[in-house]
């Protein structure tokens, strides 16, 4: 046990340097380049402290669309619940959405501190309050985010079939050794050669593959997660659960374009800027870093340049974002969330289950 939190605490800390030193190096990065913009501008030194800019960029920010991004993202943690329960719905039991919805947000709060252990917290609180064995709440859990994989290829073909011509040319100039683009690259072409070869040899000696205890473990858990999939097929109304997975992606998009809307030098950007944006910052928070410290803003930066957005600019878009998002809304609904999900149970008494046949 002493093992394993000793494990937790490094490992926290350890995300935690690595989203802060991310996080440093580009605000270095772009008090740097404020800087230079300074002298070019014959704007005297003192006055070109960047985190005096950011903090100026958040108090003129327009608050309004603020809190339109923090209503979307309240209505697809809804969704999200929603759309969890009725997975648990088909274990046999019948748990409140309130529940599963204060779960949701204890379980972004807690990753804002412990990054990726949110899930299995979510999963604690509610395996608690109503009464399941934990094990049963993970599989949903997981189940949950599979389906969040899925939707995120989605959106990142769509993006890429929208914005392909912006996307690419900014791949090939940022992935390259200098005078040559990404496909020109022979390390480019021999990575994939080796990726094809080692498909094909698998493939080719699959059949020696099944005496290995490991392949029939890979085997049940494809199986497992495949079967997993296919009970959305027999939910009552699976329609309604592939509407509120709609609407828990599209608020996340909704939530970038209405952010753009606050600040005013990307209030200009349309729609499929915002969707460039929003993919590229996903993989942001993707990144193991709590909360996706760091990660987030670099990542976000990068889809900015692409529509030419001073990067001091878009450092400042991503803080806007990351901490009306992520820290404060977090802070404060997880916190509350978690101080109020046990006291409003305390008379609960959750319906026995019904056996699933």
């Amino acid at each position: 046990m002493a093992r394993q939190i000793t494990w937790k605490i490094l490992r926290f800390v350890l995300l935690l340097t690595l989203g802060a030193a991310i996080l440093y190096w580009i605000y270095s990065g772009q008090q740097a380049a404020y800087t230079a913009q300074c002298q070019l501008d014959g704007v005297a030194a003192e006055d070109c402290v960047l985190w005096k800019k950011l903090w100026h960029d958040f108090k003129s920010a327009n608050f309004f669309w603020l809190g339109m991004t923090a209503l979307a993202f309240t209505v697809s943690n809804w969704s999200r619940a929603v759309r969890w329960s009725m997975l648990i719905r088909q274990l046999g039991y019948k748990p409140r959405t309130r529940n599963a919805f204060m779960a949701v947000m204890i379980s972004y709060f807690t990753n804002l501190y412990l990054s990726r252990m949110g899930e299995v917290v979510r999963a604690g609180y509610m395996a608690r309050v109503e009464r399941i064995h934990v094990g049963k709440v993970m599989g949903t859990v997981i189940l949950d985010r599979l389906l969040d994989v899925v939707c995120m290829l989605f959106v990142i073909g769509l993006a890429l079939v929208l914005q392909f011509n912006q996307v690419w040319s900014f791949l090939s100039s940022n992935a390259q050794i200098p005078g040559s683009s990404l496909v020109q690259q022979p390390l480019f072409w021999v990575m994939c050669v080796l990726f094809l070869a080692a498909g094909v040899f698998l493939v080719a000696i699959r059949g020696r593959l099944r005496h290995l205890s490991v392949y029939d473990k890979v085997k049940q858990m494809v199986l497992s997660l495949w079967e997993g999939f296919k009970t959305v097929r027999r939910l009552d109304r699976y329609w309604v659960f592939i509407l509120h997975t709609i609407n828990i992606w599209l608020m996340y998009y909704v939530m970038t374009y209405f952010c753009f809307l606050a600040f005013a030098p990307t209030a200009h950007l349309g729609l499929l800027p915002a969707l460039t944006v929003y993919v590229f910052g996903a993989f942001g928070m993707v990144i193991p870093s709590p909360g996706g410290m760091g990660t987030y803003h670099a990542l976000v930066i990068a889809a900015l340049a692409i529509y030419g957005i001073d990067k001091v600019e878009a450092f400042s878009y991503a803080n806007i974002m990351f901490f009306a998002i992520q820290i404060i809304y977090n802070v404060v609904f997880g916190g509350l969330a978690m101080a109020l999900m046990t006291r409003l149970n305390r008379s609960y008494a959750p319906v026995e289950p019904v056996p699933v046949v």
